[in-house]
Parts: structure tokens; C-alpha cells; sequence
């Protein structure tokens, strides 16, 4: 992928997770790159194009970042907790999935087939780990509410404070 694509995609991702997939058009991406319309246009012919690559690339790179944790000794929950984590206490960002899955019913289905990846590939990923299916969709399901709740309160702190609470 060339700079140009990578760019967009990068804004495209800091403003669906600011106001979701409505948050955005090809003029507002085209201006924070600096590119004219025609450019974004040229990489992703549509916005559901877009809006799919980004969600793909995210689910990609949160994926690769718990497999990281893990091999760097964490168990499989600890792993996408920490991730989580980073996420919102470190980064300042919710989960762009999440932000997505909130409205995947008026999604493009585009767009909703690779939300829906990143929730059953990360539920699959726990359950590898060795959690059972039921537990892995409530720690997933708290992952993404901590996360949601600390972002509407603008306290990331009340990311850990809900992490604590569900052990």
C-alpha cells in the first residue's frame, strides 16, 4: 500500500472513531491528507470501500498486538485485556470496531462483514486460548463496555475501575 492510501486510511480511522460511519466524507479525508477528492476516490472507489479496509487493517493490527502480549508471556484473557487497555488509557482512543458495531444493523454490509470479523475472530481467539465460548463473549463484551463507558465519561480510569469490578 503507498503513502497516499495509508494516509487516508489513517484519517478515515481517527474520524470514524471520533463520529462513526456517518462521521466522515471523501472531501473531509481528502483535507486532512491534503489530497483532492479524486485522490481518495482513485484508492478506495467508494466509502464502504474504505470504512472495510480500515475495520480489516484495525482487526489485523489489534490481533497482532495480543499476539504479542502473549508471546511475551501473558495469558490469553490478560493479553486482550492489556490491549484494551492501551487502546484507551494510552492511545486516547475507543475501539474502532466497537464504535462501528454500535449502528451494524445501518452499516453498508460491506462495512458490517468486517466488523462482524473482528468480534468472532477475537471471540475464536480467546476460546483457542482456552476460555470458554461463554466467557470469552463476557470478557469481550466488558472489554468493549469499559471501553465505551470510560470514552462517554472522559475518564479512563473508569476503564479499570470495570475491569476490577468483573474479575
Amino acid at each position: 500500500m503507498n503513502d497516499i492510501a495509508e494516509a487516508i486510511m489513517n484519517a478515515a480511522e481517527r474520524r470514524i472513531r471520533d463520529a462513526g460511519y456517518n462521521g466522515f466524507s471523501f472531501r473531509e479525508i481528502a483535507a486532512d491528507v491534503g489530497v483532492k477528492s479524486s485522490s481518495v476516490h482513485y484508492h478506495f472507489p467508494t466509502k464502504e470501500r474504505l470504512a472495510a479496509a480500515v475495520a480489516r487493517r484495525y482487526t489485523e493490527r489489534f490481533q497482532a498486538a495480543v499476539i504479542a502480549e502473549c508471546e511475551a508471556g501473558a495469558d490469553t484473557a490478560e493479553a486482550w485485556k492489556r490491549v484494551f487497555r492501551r487502546t484507551i488509557v494510552e492511545d486516547g482512543q475507543t475501539c474502532l470496531c466497537g464504535a462501528l458495531g454500535a449502528a451494524a444493523r445501518d452499516l453498508p454490509q460491506e462495512v458490517a462483514v468486517e466488523v462482524k470479523r473482528f468480534f468472532t475472530s477475537g471471540i475464536e481467539m480467546l476460546t483457542d486460548g482456552g476460555i470458554e465460548r461463554g466467557n470469552a463473549i463476557k470478557l469481550f463484551a466488558t472489554l468493549e463496555g469499559a471501553m465505551l463507558v470510560a470514552n462517554t465519561l472522559g475518564d479512563t480510569g473508569a476503564f479499570d475501575e470495570a475491569m476490577a469490578a468483573a474479575r
